[in-house]
């Protein structure tokens, strides 16, 4: 195999606990955003539109769906010979196997594809991250800082620093100072999970790391003030783009009506990630004649009969006659009131479709109890396919409110298409 410049390790295996019902069956990863995509759709999508076309992505927690959905990486065009995507769940060796039990031991497990591949350097992701980013230019500013370790990082509000690994550098990026979730910090610079490693250092750091007893084996609580302490060159780069974490229902919310409130002009969630609508071909979404949409984002196979404001409805939605989703994110093939039988012609399901439970996910409603609207625990009929795929999402109508244009602009950035390299 051909000597790689740069591959990626993309961290998937995450549960997201905080998500509650959202992930009781699904890894984090592979959580429904914006009707038409999921959350591992924006990393894979900035490797591709970064050029960097070999990706080692480790699962562990509820993988199946996650690795149904990535199937060879064609979607992403990461199915190239001689590269593409490659799922790296645990596995046993002669030796014994056990699970991924912090970051750098997940990729510490894998060192035989960083080592079969034989990169120059190696990116490391986070996997349920939502951001554009093009990661050749954090790879150029790698190269001409001569660094051993470059770190995205961006400023974050000091009320949430702790949260986050939190840095200190000189004028030139270089960073002298690295805590780990500091009770107090000193800095709201924080680490973004995003890393660039020298592939050399990286695995003889991991290599030592693997026998040290007394590490976690965790990026930002071990590896990264390891080499600081070591005096290898750290730098920064400062990323001013659009990024959430979604690790709350709340603001998994707040991010996903973002699209739906989107400012005029934004009419499409588009170009940076997959639209797989060619490829299912879905059929169009269905509005009944007493069905109102206002202010929402409706996807393909959805079909709408009662009222919907302000929302956003994954593909094969269902909302009945009388019902009222308002403030709502309803997930693919969320129930809304009474469904149409399962062989209903706009029902988008694949082959290998289920039912289960827990399919929405929104705000406490605004209008009286007596009404049907969903609530916030969004319990509903739902189809799940396990290798469902998303579909394209259309703003059937625009408006935005003052206190939602900065958070809809960010998402709709998020979306573009990074420039021509």
């Amino acid at each position: 195999m051909s000597k790689k410049e740069c591959i990626a390790m993309l961290l998937a295996g995450g549960q997201g606990s905080r998500l509650g019902a959202l992930t009781s069956n699904v890894a984090k990863p592979a959580v429904s955003f914006g009707g038409k995509f999921r959350i591992i759709d924006f990393a894979l999508s900035n490797c591709a539109n970064s050029g960097i076309n070999t990706v080692g992505v480790l699962t562990q927690y509820r993988p199946y769906l996650l690795h149904s959905y990535i199937g060879t990486g064609e979607a992403w065009n990461l199915d190239e010979r001689g590269g593409g995507v490659a799922i790296l769940p645990p596995f046993a060796t002669q030796t014994g196997g056990a699970w991924y039990e912090g970051t750098a031991d997940a990729v510490t497990q894998n060192l035989g594809y960083i080592e079969t591949n034989d990169p120059e350097y190696v990116l490391i992701l986070s996997g349920d991250q939502l951001y554009r980013m093009d990661y050749a230019d954090m790879l150029a500013t790698h190269k001409k800082n001569n660094a051993d370790l470059t770190i995205a990082v961006m400023p974050v509000p000091w009320e949430e620093a702790s949260r986050f690994g939190i840095l200190t550098a000189d004028p030139d990026g270089r960073i002298t100072k690295f805590t780990e979730k500091p009770e107090k910090p000193d800095s709201n610079l924080a680490s973004m999970g995003i890393y660039i490693f020298n592939a050399d250092l990286l695995v003889e750091t991991l290599k030592e790391d693997a026998n040290d007893q007394n590490s976690a084996h965790d990026f930002g609580g071990n590896i990264i003030p390891k080499l600081l302490d070591d005096g290898k060159r750290l730098f920064t780069y400062k990323f001013e783009g659009f990024w959430r974490d979604v690790g709350t229902i709340s603001s998994y919310h707040e991010t996903s009506i973002g699209p739906a409130r989107a400012q005029p002009g934004v009419r499409h969630l588009q170009h940076h990630v997959p639209d797989y609508e060619q490829r299912l071909h879905a059929p169009a979404g269905v509005r009944g004649k007493d069905g109102t949409i206002d202010d929402a984002l409706v996807a393909n196979g959805c079909q709408v009969y009662g009222t919907v404001k302000h929302s956003i409805l994954s593909t094969d939605a269902y909302v009945g006659e009388r019902a009222t989703v308002i403030d709502s994110v309803l997930l693919p093939g969320a129930r809304s009131r009474t469904a149409p039988p399962s062989s209903a012609p706009f029902s988008a399901r694949t082959p290998s479709s289920r039912r289960t439970s827990a399919s929405a996910a929104s705000t406490p409603p605004r209008t009286p109890p007596s009404s049907a609207t969903t609530s916030s625990s969004g319990r509903g009929r739902t189809s799940h396919g396990e290798g469902h795929r998303p579909h394209h999402l259309q703003l059937l109508r625009q408006g935005v409110e003052p206190a939602h244009r900065e958070q809809a602009r960010g998402v709709a950035a998020l979306l573009r298409p990074l420039p021509p390299r």
